[in-house]
């Protein structure tokens, strides 16, 4: 009897190895998901009004710093490895000063925005 109820027990547990891969798993996306292209259109000297509509709100706000944003984007797929990527906004005088982080900055980011 015992030998029966632990053959069972080691079916029940093995089972769930084999189930696992057919079953479905969601990607779990967090954050701000950003595109160079959307970073393209930064300039520097352009207003936080204007960083907002470009990239959004951001997900993050420095409580120590104001002049700083950071956009954070967390992609925690079903299958797969997890995919993070962080963009930093820094602003002096409440325009946009300089960025840095996971995207590159665009070529003609230093030249201001026509009047």
């Amino acid at each position: 009897m015992k030998a029966i109820v632990l053959a069972a027990a080691i079916c029940s547990i093995s089972a769930c190895a084999v189930i696992d891969p057919l079953v479905y798993k969601i990607n779990i996306p967090q954050g701000n998901f950003i595109e160079q292209r959307d970073v393209d259109n930064l300039r520097v000297g352009m207003t936080r009004e204007q960083v907002r509509f470009v990239l959004g709100s951001p997900v993050v706000y420095n409580s120590f710093r104001d002049d700083d944003w950071i956009y954070v984007y967390r992609l925690k797929p079903g299958r797969g490895d997890l995919v993070e990527r962080e963009f930093r906004v820094h602003f002096e005088n409440d325009v946009l000063a300089d960025v840095s982080g996971f995207y590159e900055k665009p070529a003609d980011f230093d030249t201001p925005l026509a009047e």
